[in-house]
């Protein structure tokens, strides 16, 4: 008997309504299954093609099978602040100027806290590997206080070291007490990277550099921190392009447009994606395609502050990597990666009409797509060699009923609801539903008094 929340030695899923592999040929297999042994996958098909047998048997008739969905872009210390009446009806800068004095107040407990609440979200969403950047370090926080939450709950894991150096007095938009010395954060950066990053392939713990944005750091730190990503060889990412007030901002302060601010500093490139870019311009757009710059779509979010609608569709058509991103719980306000996989879908309908994005492409942008952006050639793919991630969705609910004609598109064009089954690594996390590595009703109580106690302070 293997322990709930522990990983099998081998696993062996069968009988799936269907199985979406996103492999080179796009395989959507009925009545298919995979086996996995050590994490890995080693065969996917019909069952003819597989095992008869293995330490842990799914048996998924009557559900979808996806690849693990990629969040590439997150803040989970937001989920502390979801609806803050201050900040319900305000553009960006608005936005964040109610809320960084609240942010200010954070403590180490609700960093690790606010990450097991957005890590449980987004994997009972169907999703097994997440980039979260945690740009401020208030009050002795530091970027173990979520790696901690990532093992604990057992998703795969892109921790951005971010960081603010320009405040309010030298021009920049966040408070002077939420910015930190450039010294310290360039030092720390190596710090977190030589203690926690993991190059190997089907690593469950990666560490990226990640800047704020463009008007809460310096030229020198954005130029810096790259030189120390590269060094180091690890990723880099930062927001770029969100807003109007975003572009003019680069304007006025740079003489360039965003896209021209990153290639001067040597922000473009494979190892390099911005969040948002609902503002970058067809030059932007051919410099990211030429560089393999990759884009984190972040619709709730773009929608919720009325940032605009980002190119995607013209991105794709050039080959830019793009995948999809959660945003922060403060700014969309929920965390559902399937749910976001839909908004991107429709977002593009509105801008450029029904055709301009179908279901699958949606679907492929936070899988493939995701983990292309992430660096990764080990995620996003149900085939051998590939790890074994994926999510299992019923496809027997109300909010299915009438659409199974099309299973795969009724995933994305239907209401989306919780995963059933989520496998990390080999490992069920979720299991009829349920998450099984952690005891999820003590955290959200815990989380709900912490962020009383947060706003109201």
């Amino acid at each position: 008997m293997i322990p709930a929340g522990a990983a099998s030695p081998t696993l062996l899923v069968r009988n799936a309504d269907v199985l979406v592999t996103m492999d080179g040929r796009r395989r959507e297999i009925r009545g298919g299954g995979l086996f996995a042994e050590g994490g890995r996958i080693v065969s996917v098909g019909d069952a003819a093609e597989l095992p008869a047998t293995a330490d842990r048997v799914l048996d998924l008739a009557g559900h979808a099978v996806v690849p693990g969905l990629v969040n590439t872009h997150h803040h989970m210390f937001q989920s502390l602040t979801r609806v803050v009446p201050s900040a319900q009806d305000a553009g960006l800068f608005g936005w964040l100027e109610a809320l960084y004095p609240i942010w200010g107040r954070i403590t180490p407990e609700m960093i690790r806290v606010s990450t097991l609440t957005a890590m449980a979200e987004l994997i009972q969403s169907g999703c097994t590997t997440s980039s979260d950047h945690l740009y401020l370090y208030p009050n002795g926080c530091r970027l173990e206080d979520s790696l901690q939450s990532a093992g604990e709950i057992g998703m795969r894991f892109h921790a951005s070291r971010g960081s603010m150096s320009v405040g309010r007095s030298r021009g920049g938009l966040p408070p002077d007490g939420l910015v930190e010395d450039e010294a310290f954060i360039l030092s720390d950066m190596q710090r977190v990277i030589e203690a926690h990053h993991d190059p190997a392939r089907f690593a469950m713990r990666r560490i990226a550099v990640a800047p704020c944005s463009p008007f809460s750091v310096s030229r020198d730190l954005m130029r810096e921190s790259a030189s120390l990503a590269r060094a180091l060889g690890v990723s880099l990412h930062t927001h770029l392009a969100e807003t109007d007030g975003d572009v003019a901002y680069s304007r006025e302060k740079f003489g360039m447009t965003p896209a021209q601010y990153a290639q001067e500093l040597g922000w473009v490139g494979r190892d390099v994606w911005h969040a948002h870019c609902v503002k970058l311009d067809e030059a932007g757009i051919d410099l990211f395609a030429r560089t393999g710059t990759g884009v984190a779509h972040c619709p709730c979010s773009n929608m919720r502050l009325g940032s605009g609608i980002a190119p995607i569709r013209s991105m794709v058509a050039k080959r830019v990597n793009v995948g999809i991103g959660v945003d922060g719980s403060a700014s969309n306000d929920g965390g559902s990666l399937l749910a976001e996989v839909r908004q991107a879908m429709l977002l593009q309908r509105v801008g450029l009409g029904p055709a301009a994005m179908t279901a699958r492409q949606a679907l492929e942008l936070a899988t493939i797509g995701g983990a292309a952006v992430l660096g990764r050639d080990d995620i996003g793919v149900l085939a051998p060699g590939m790890a074994a991630d994926f999510a299992a969705f019923d496809l027997r609910g109300a909010n299915m009923a009438g659409g199974l004609h099309d299973p795969v598109a009724a995933l994305v064009f239907c209401a989306p609801e919780r995963a059933e089954w989520v496998v990390i690594n080999g490992r069920v996390v979720v299991d009829r539903g349920r998450l099984a590595t952690i005891d999820l009703p003590p955290v959200l109580e815990r989380h709900n008094r912490l962020a009383r106690e947060l706003v109201s302070a």
